[in-house]
């Protein structure tokens, strides 16, 4: 079997589970022991921290941690970045932790401009890029975190990019992400999308809702959050920029072949904001984290390409993809509720303060 061929299939399967995910089918039904067996584990695991039996590592700085209790593309990689601008706006001097994910590295290791995707991971390599604070990622967190405070000695707050299930890691603050998908059909690993069950909201600090989140019970402060596409960079030539208004309307007035291709949580909601921007192409859509090969982009076949920025940083280093003038990256346009970064000042405050009394 050809590469793009099983790239395709593993796509096309990627999005059956999710669909699959949404409701209480045959699939879930016969995986309904494992969601059982999943609760069960879960339960015994908290258990053992609230009895003492494990206890989470204390970091000398305020820890924030950012997650969902679903698995992939709720938007938290945006919600990261516009946190760590509003700290950094109120004096504050974050690093941020993350697994890596669709990284090799089997060692913590600090993120840099020229640092490979391959290695670290795409969304630990964008939050760098975007914000040009440090990050270091690990699939042990406390390391990768001892690793970042040791070699930043200014750092005076962590944010944990999905670190909700790594309950060793100490937290001032936990922040759930919510979004279209709710919480699927209620189920845990693998008979549904949940890696903690909904009553897991009982206990945190905030919930930030992405677009219109069906109908949850939640316990906490909640906070709004909407993206969109405005505009694209071409990749290969920074300078080059215009608004997909104005490349809707440039392929109204003539023959302008488009590919969106992208390997993210939820492709759907990529390709649903370019067509509501006018724009008409075909759509690749790759699973979570993949690799984008030069020949997807059919050279000759299409006059552009068009990438999240979450792909673009996987691009740059390749010989092709990166000099390739027909590929243009979407960046996200994010717009929070600012009382969430006031009840993260007010909080982490009193975090500040408490640490200079004790």
């Amino acid at each position: 079997m050809s590469l793009g061929l099983t790239t395709a299939l593993r796509g096309w399967l990627h999005r059956r589970v999710r669909r699959a995910w949404q409701r209480r089918g045959l699939l879930a039904i016969l995986l309904l022991p494992l969601h059982f067996a999943h609760r069960a584990w879960r339960g015994v695991r908290a258990l053992g921290y609230r009895l003492g039996l494990a206890r989470p590592v204390k970091l000398p700085v305020p820890v924030v941690v950012v997650g969902n209790l679903t698995v992939g593309g709720t938007g938290k990689t945006p919600l990261v970045i516009e946190i760590v601008r509003a700290l950094r706006a109120r004096g504050w001097s974050p690093g941020i932790v993350s697994g890596g994910y669709g990284g090799r590295s089997q060692r913590p290791v600090l993120v840099d401009p020229a640092s490979d995707a391959a290695q670290c991971g795409d969304e630990a390599l964008l939050i760098r890029h975007v914000t040009g604070c440090p990050v270091a990622v690990g699939r042990d967190r406390i390391a990768a975190a001892r690793l970042l405070l040791a070699t930043h000695g200014a750092c005076n707050v962590l944010i944990a990019d999905d670190g909700l299930q790594h309950r060793r890691l100490g937290r001032d603050l936990e922040i759930v992400l919510l979004d279209a998908t709710g919480v699927g059909n209620g189920l845990l690993l693998p008979a549904g999308p949940l890696r903690d069950p909904p009553a897991r909201l009982r206990q945190v600090d905030a919930v930030v809702l992405h677009g219109i989140v069906p109908p949850v019970r939640i316990y906490s402060p909640f906070f709004r959050m909407h993206t969109s596409i405005i505009d694209a960079t071409c990749l290969a030539s920074p300078a080059r920029q215009m608004t997909l208004a104005q490349m809707a309307h440039e392929q109204q007035a003539g023959e302008l072949r488009l590919l969106a291709i992208c390997a993210i949580g939820n492709p759907q909601r990529f390709f649903s904001q370019l067509r509501e921007q006018g724009l008409r192409f075909d759509a690749i859509a790759l699973p979570d984290h993949d690799r984008i090969e030069a020949s997807m982009t059919a050279p000759g076949r299409y006059q552009r390409v068009l990438m999240t920025e979450k792909d673009a940083v996987k691009c740059h280093r390749d010989a092709r993809l990166g000099h390739d003038e027909r590929i243009w990256v979407v960046p996200l346009h994010t717009q929070l509720d600012a009382s969430l970064f006031d009840f993260l000042a007010a909080r982490l405050g009193k975090e500040r303060d408490g640490s200079k009394t004790a």
